[in-house]
Order: structure tokens, then C-alpha cells, then sequence
């Protein structure tokens, strides 16, 4: 349907639209009209990343001097991908439309008038008309795959007018693993040496070393043409080149493979040509860590104007993902493998200095201006791991220290800084030692009173290795990731010695569970990643379904946003079954506290309330747990107790591992069981793979159990720093940013279960504290909705009953009556709200935490 929304124009490919997703797109346009930033909690499964593209695409087709590009962040390829599908769903749609309103604009031609329902096929009759309507919107319930219907959005377009009507470029970028179309290059493993041998090949040095080999092989055998015209170079990157500035897309909506695709079918890099494609599209789909991490973001998103919208989706976790990307951890063996990453650089310097001396000549002069004369800020693309962390002003502005210009003089300064960290971790390992934390002014203040080293050239090692690495022609730069987290840890440490101390240094003779002692340095104020954001882009969109509660993240990320709102679920049906789960069937409570969990009782009534839920609930059941120890521990117990040989009569039993590739096994066989009809149940943890990133829908999961509450390990000195600073700096008490944090990765698991209107499912809440008021409140408003006095202080055998009424209810057949009820039209949305006397401010104010 193509409707109006406060003047705007909003082209939104489906027939019918939730009230919840008017509300939703009503609160994006509010934001976008005042030029400012948003925070909004939409309800899994109701289509909040078609509203958030078919509002903005539409804003930009009405304000194209006035709205910039659209950068989606998600976090994984999947996501990805499956934002690329439904944008190519929402300019499809706009292309057709836009073709028939100039259809209806034109003279009747032989007699025929258009009207104002003619489909794309010239058919205006009412049958045809439904029965478009009746195939959109079964798509609303149909789950996302790469079937024909869907990879006919992706691509080029046909049209004269382009894609989405106006020549609308989309593009998505990922790693060289996944864009790389070179065989040679894929016939490698991992990404590390991906990214190596595409390196090799595509270096400034590397190419003028092919260049001269192969005018050395044309001089002696003329005759004879290589497939590939550089020698050694990539062919796929060579025709990038030879083309320059003729290598434009057209317009379309590219996802990864067609971006393979059409690099492949040209001979051109699909890595290096979507870098290029960036600044000429209207619509790019990334990861987070291109806006979040400065390492990537300087060379990706520099040229972003700033009337750009930054989307981050699924966002419930992102000042977790902005503290990662300025923290650095180092263990002895980092410590052991740079000194000999730093034997490695001496042997080269030597070996250069012998065959090429004027290159180490030549660097040394241009270390004399600034870096900004150097060109050491605007990295080659293909050196991503060479990009400085962070940057004061005064190393952007001035020359590089003389006492590290020289490679032989910064390797000894370098070998003195490791040294010392190594005596630091000698001494916390040692029989005298334990844990400690300092600021980064006490540690600064010994290291230089130590070694006698000068503060300043600290702040340049990062950028002075680079340059050294580029200089040696370094083609494997993962070699030296040790050593270029010791500068990156000495850059830090340096640059955010004075005032606010914004990190921890934190030392402890064990790291990770691992008996090698470490020294961290932790970011203790998630807005350092941010805030460039917030002060460079026009508008930033905060948006998940578990934000609650919503007052937490301007605190937290230090910006005032203009949008503040969480939404309710409009349903035909009660499709989400909460339940709090109290007590045993012997009426013992149950809880994961430190206290209780290896009370006896506990795990016998945790295991004896998942053999009846199996016995009970069909198809697929996820368990949560809040750690893996946990998990191992309590598995163990019922593997004693013959819990598991009951569950394994009823289901088939799958386990997560810490490993990505079993895993991925395991669900792919969980999925396979339930599709048999063999029923199976996973048992999982809170903030693992699986809580994040994979959706359980339909037959699935029908059940979500949540074993615990999720705390984070509270006796973490990263975290115990971290609450600290929170405390002294933005008022924080303790217990609620911890109560904050475990209730939105409880949220973020039972949320799995839902993935649309009409899937169903229970979430099943298990442990005594979920009975708190102040626990319980910090769920998202579309689950409390459901959540009723009846729900709560449940003993296992009462909640079976529950189960089992919930289920024979959702397992009638769908009325299709009750199920328009929800599928409105746009006139009975806004007549709704006209009713609504209070709707004026409800995107403004913040909801009952």
C-alpha cells in the first residue's frame, strides 16, 4: 500500500499494516523531522526492519537534498542478508507503483483508461486485486529464504527507471572471506590467511613486484600470455584497476552473492568495487564494527555525508559491542609471541637495509611532518589492520617523536615496552601477587619511572609500527597482531592517561579461565565509540526488541534522544504464554542463586520440571542456562539421576558447545529432528551464539525455558571497575545496571520463540526472583501484556495445566476473521487513533519501567 503519513508519502509493500507498525514508523518520521536522535523497542516478529526501510527510503525519495544515505548496521551475515531480501521486497514494490501512477497520468491510449487498481499486468478487475492482496500478505507469515521470488529483487534492475523508481543503489559489505571470488584465495581456511593471501596479491608493493615480473616474463617469452595479467597479482583486482572509474553499478539491490555475481561476470573484485560503490549508494548494509570500531571505521564511513540516518538493529547489546572496541587484553604468550614478532622486524629491517636502503631512508623523511602530510590516516583499504584504535589530536598534528623515527631506534623502544609488561605480569603471577587494578596515570607514571621511556612516543607507536610494517612490505600482518596489541594497549594507555579515567588496567594472574596471567585494559565508558556518531550524523536509530528498560542507554551511551518508545503487540490471539515458575512439584522453590544452586532438591525439581514440560510440549523446546559451567554442572547431575535418560525417550537432546562448528552441527540436526516429527529440545546458554543470533519460530520452538536469572559474573574485576564508574559518573547504582543487564538477555532468549502473528509459543520463566515486582518489570511492555496475575508463583505441576490449556487453544485452525482484526488498513489505524485522545505524546515520553 502506498499511504500518508504526516505528508509523507510512504510506499509499504503489503497490503495491510499492524498498529503497531504505523505507530513505529509515525516515531521514525517524528525523529527524522527533527533532526535528531531515537531509541524504540518494537515487538519480535511484526516487521519492524520492513518499517524501518520502507520510512526511511520513502523519506529519502521526498527529501533527497535533505536526507543522506541509509547505513543498516546488523550484527551478523545472516541478518544481513535477510535486510538485503526484504529491501529488495520494499523498492520493488515502489518501482511498480511509481510505474502506474505515470501510467495513470497518461491519456487513455486505444480507449483503454487506467484505473486506480491496475496491477502491474494491466489487470484493474477486483479478483485480481484480492488475489494479489491474499499472496502479500501470506508473505508477512512465510520465513525468510532465498527462493526464486526472492532472488528476482536482488540484482540489477531492468527498468528504465531503476531500482525503487529512482535509480536507488544498494549494497552490503562483509570481509573479504565472504566477497572473495578468487579460487586461490578461497582455497584457504580461516579468514586470517584469507585475508593474507588476498594481501599478497593486492598490496601497492605487491602489485609493483608482479608488474615487474611480468615485464621481465613479457621481454623473454613474448609469445606467451599468463591467465593472469600480473604475474602473481589477482585478476579480479587487476580488471578492478585497469577499469578506474568505469567500474559503476547500476542501480540495484545487491546482497553478497549478487555482488559476486556481478564482480565475477565483469572481472572485477566485489570487495574493492563495493568499497568504491559506498560513496555512490543510497542504501549500505554493514556490521556494526564499521561504524563502532575506529580501526575500520575511518576508512569505510569517512566519506558518509552527514545527513545520513545510521540504523543500528537489534541494538539491545551495543554498549557491550562499543566498551569491546576499545579494550585490549594481553597474556604472556601475546607478550612471547611480540618479542619474537619483534626478532622478526630486526632480522627484515637488516635484510632491507642491505638490498634497499633508500626505502628506510625515504620513510624517515616522511616521518618528519605530520601524519596528516604523511598519509598515514588515510590507510589503503586493503591494510585494515595497519588503522590506528584512536588518535589525539596532538599525534594527528605533529611529527613523529625523533627517538622512534629511525626502524632500529622505535624496534628497541618497542622491545623495552614489552620487557616491561612482562616483569608486571612476572610479578602478579608470582607467589607475592594477585589481582590489580590501576588507572591508567598510576600505570603510565610506573612504566615510565621504570624504563625510562618518554610518554609521548607512546601515543605514536601504533601509528609508527604501521608505517614500519608498510615499509617492510609485511604481507602477512596477522603474524604481528601481538605486537600491534602492544601498541595499540601503550597508544591507549597513554592517550587516555589524563584526566577522567575512563579505562581500567586491570592484572590477574589468570585470564579467560586460563592459567596464564594477563594484563587488560578495559573500557569503562561505552559512549567513547558513540559519541563521534551522535555528534557527526543528523539522526541515530536505536532499535531492538528487548531495550527495556529504555532510560538505561542515554545514560549509558551519553545522548538525549528526541524518540523514546517501546510498543505493545497487536494480536488476534494470546500467541505468547508467559509463565513464572516458582516451585518444585514437591513445592521446594527453585532458583539459580549462588546459594541454592547445588542444593540437590533444585536440580532434581529443574530436571523433573523439563521431563514433563518435553512429555507435554511437542515439536522443538530451548533451554537457556546462565553459564556454561552451569550448564555442565547440571547436565552431569541429571545424567546421574536418569533425568536424561527420560528426556531422550520423549526428545532428542542437543547441547551448545564454545565451539562454532559443532554448534552449528547441532542445531542443523535439531532442526532436522523436529521437521521429522521426532520432537527435540536444545540446551543452550544466555549471551552465547545461540541467544543472539538464531531464531526458533514455528514448530522450532514452542517453548523457551529460562533457567536462572542471567547475571553477569559479579566477581569480575572488569566488571566490578565498570559498575564503579558507573556509580561515580552517571549515578548508576549497582544492583539496577546489573537487574538491567540480566533482564534483557532473559528477554533476549525468550524472545526466540515469536517470530510472527501468527506463531505461538511459551516462555517459561524459571527461578523465584522472576516473582519480584522489580525484576519482572524490566521485561519488555509486549511480553508483560501477556504476563497476568495467574501467570506468576507457579509450581511445576499448576504450569503443566497452563501448558496444556494454552496449547489446545493455539492449536485450533487460524480465524481468518479474528486475524483481520490486526491486519488493518491504513484508514482504520488513523481512526483508532483519532479515538485515542492521549496518542499525541506517546512517542515522546518514556514508558513505566
Amino acid at each position: 500500500m502506498k499511504f500518508n503519513l504526516d505528508g509523507l508519502a510512504v510506499y509499504f509493500p503489503y497490503d495491510r499494516i499492524y498498529l503497531e507498525q504505523y505507530q513505529y514508523m509515525r516515531a521514525l518520521k517524528q525523529t527524522l523531522d527533527a533532526g535528531g536522535h531515537c531509541l524504540l523497542e518494537m515487538p519480535t516478529g511484526t516487521g519492524k526492519t520492513v518499517c524501518l526501510l520502507s520510512l526511511i527510503t520513502s523519506y529519502q525519495l521526498a527529501n533527497p537534498n535533505n536526507c543522506g544515505k541509509l547505513v543498516y548496521c546488523t550484527r551478523t551475515v545472516p541478518e544481513m542478508n535477510s535486510v538485503m531480501e526484504e529491501l529488495g521486497v520494499v523498492l520493488r514494490y515502489r518501482e511498480e507503483q511509481m510505474i502506474l501512477e505515470q501510467r495513470q497520468q497518461q491519456p487513455a491510449v486505444d480507449g483503454v483508461v487506467p484505473g486506480n487498481d491496475v496491477d502491474m499486468a494491466g489487470n484493474g478487475d477486483d479478483d485480481a486485486a484480492t488475489s494479489s492482496s491474499r499472496k502479500k500478505r501470506k508473505r508477512i507469515y512465510r520465513p525468510k529464504n532465498n527462493d526464486k521470488t526472492e532472488r528476482s529483487n536482488m540484482g540489477p534492475s531492468l527498468n528504465e527507471t531503476g531500482a525503487g523508481g529512482n535509480g536507488t543503489l544498494a549494497v552490503c559489505l562483509s570481509s573479504r572471506r565472504n566477497m572473495c571470488v578468487n579460487e586461490r584465495v578461497l582455497r584457504e581456511s580461516d579468514r586470517e590467511t584469507i585475508d593474507a593471501a588476498c594481501r599478497s596479491m593486492t598490496a601497492p608493493w605487491a602489485l609493483e613486484r608482479a608488474a615487474r615480473r611480468s615485464q621481465n616474463q613479457r621481454q623473454q617469452h613474448q609469445q606467451q600470455q599468463s591467465e593472469q595479467s600480473f604475474g602473481d597479482s589477482c585478476r579480479y583486482f587487476d580488471g578492478f584497476r585497469e577499469a578506474g572509474e568505469a567500474t559503476s553499478m547500476p542501480s540495484g539491490v545487491y546482497d553478497l552473492e549478487e555482488l559476486k555475481k556481478w564482480g565475477e561476470s565483469k572481472g572485477w573484485c566485489p570487495y574493492y568495487l563495493t568499497r568504491r560503490a559506498i560513496n555512490h549508494a543510497s542504501v549500505l548494509v554493514f556490521n556494526y564494527q564499521y561504524m563502532l570500531d575506529p580501526k575500520v571505521a575511518k576508512m569505510v564511513s569517512k566519506e558518509l555525508e552527514s545527513e545520513s540516518v545510521i540504523v543500528f538493529d537489534e541494538a539491545h547489546n551495543i554498549d557491550s559491542v562499543c566498551i569491546e572496541a576499545f579494550s585490549v587484553t594481553l597474556q604472556s604468550r601475546h607478550l612471547e609471541q611480540a618479542t619474537r614478532s619483534l626478532g622478526r622486524l630486526s632480522g627484515e629491517i637488516n635484510r632491507v637495509k642491505a638490498s634497499d636502503g633508500a626505502r628506510l631512508q625515504a620513510e624517515y623523511q616522511t616521518l618528519v611532518t605530520g601524519l596528516v602530510d604523511q598519509g598515514l590516516l588515510d590507510t589503503d583499504p586493503s591494510e585494515v589492520g595497519l588503522a590506528s584504535n584512536v588518535l589525539s589530536p596532538d599525534v594527528i598534528n605533529e611529527a613523529v617523536p625523533g627517538n622512534i623515527r629511525r626502524a632500529e631506534h622505535f624496534v628497541a623502544f618497542m622491545k623495552k615496552v614489552v620487557e616491561h609488561l612482562k616483569a608486571r605480569l612476572r610479578t602478579v603471577a608470582g607467589p607475592t601477587g594477585g589481582v590489580t587494578s590501576e588507572t591508567p596515570l598510576a600505570f603510565l607514571h610506573r612504566m615510565i619511572t621504570t624504563t625510562s621511556l618518554e610518554a609521548k612516543p607512546l601515543k605514536f607507536a601504533y601509528s609508527r609500527l604501521s608505517s614500519l610494517l608498510r615499509t617492510l612490505q609485511v604481507p602477512n600482518l596477522d603474524d604481528f597482531n601481538a605486537l600491534t596489541d602492544v601498541a595499540d594497549f601503550a597508544s591507549l594507555v597513554s592517550t587516555y592517561s589524563e584526566g577522567l579515567p575512563r579505562f581500567a588496567v586491570i592484572m590477574e594472574p589468570t585470564v579467560a579461565g586460563t592459567p596464564n596471567p594477563g594484563i587488560q585494559l578495559a573500557c569503562l565508558d561505552s559512549s567513547l565509540a558513540i559519541s563521534p556518531l551522535f555528534k557527526r550524523f543528523g539522526s541515530v536509530v536505536i532499535t531492538s526488541g528487548t531495550l527495556s528498560p529504555l532510560d538505561l542507554y542515554p545514560k549509558l551511551l551519553q545522548f538525549e534522544p528526541c524518540v523514546l518508545e517501546s510498543f505493545n503487540m497487536s494480536t488476534f490471539r494470546p500467541c505468547i504464554h508467559p509463565l513464572v515458575i516458582t516451585r518444585g512439584s514437591d513445592q521446594l522453590p527453585v532458583s539459580t542463586k549462588f546459594q541454592d544452586r547445588g542444593d540437590m532438591g533444585v536440580v532434581r525439581n529443574y530436571g523433573t520440571m523439563m521431563v514433563e514440560l518435553c512429555r507435554t510440549i511437542p515439536d522443538g523446546i530451548v533451554s537457556f542456562f546462565t553459564s556454561y559451567s552451569y550448564m555442565e554442572s547440571i547436565i552431569s547431575e541429571w545424567d546421574g539421576m536418569g533425568i536424561m535418560r527420560q528426556l531422550t525417550k520423549t526428545k532428542l537432546v542437543f547441547i551448545e558447545t564454545k565451539d562454532v562448528v559443532e554448534t552449528t552441527l547441532a542445531l542443523e540436526n535439531f532442526r532436522r529432528a523436529c521437521d521429522s516429527g521426532r520432537g527435540a529440545v536444545f540446551l543452550s546458554v544466555a549471551r552465547g551464539k545461540v541467544s543472539e543470533g538464531i531464531n526458533f519460530d514455528r514448530h522450532y520452538g514452542r517453548a523457551v525455558i529460562m533457567f536462572g536469572v542471567p547475571f553477569q559474573y559479579t566477581l569480575s574485576h572488569i566488571l566490578r571497575a565498570r559498575l564503579e564508574y558507573l556509580q561515580t559518573q552517571y549515578q548508576i547504582r549497582e544492583q539496577d545496571f546489573l537487574n538491567f543487564d540480566a533482564l534483557r538477555q532473559a528477554s533476549q532468549c525468550v524472545g526466540r520463540v515469536i517470530r510472527s502473528k501468527v506463531d505461538y509459543g511459551l516462555m517459561i520463566f524459571a527461578d523465584t526472583r522472576y516473582n519480584r515486582h522489580d525484576k519482572r518489570s524490566k521485561l519488555p511492555k509486549w511480553i508483560l501484556q501477556f504476563l497476568g496475575d495467574g501467570q506468576l508463583n507457579l509450581s511445576t505441576d499448576t504450569a503443566i495445566g497452563q501448558v496444556k490449556h494454552f496449547l489446545r487453544i493455539m492449536a485450533q485452525p487460524v480465524d481468518q476473521e479474528s486475524l483481520k482484526e490486526v491486519l488493518l488498513t491504513v484508514e482504520e489505524v488513523e481512526g483508532m487513533l483519532r479515538v485515542d485522545s492521549s496518542e499525541a505524546p506517546m512517542c515522546i515520553a518514556a514508558p513505566e519501567s
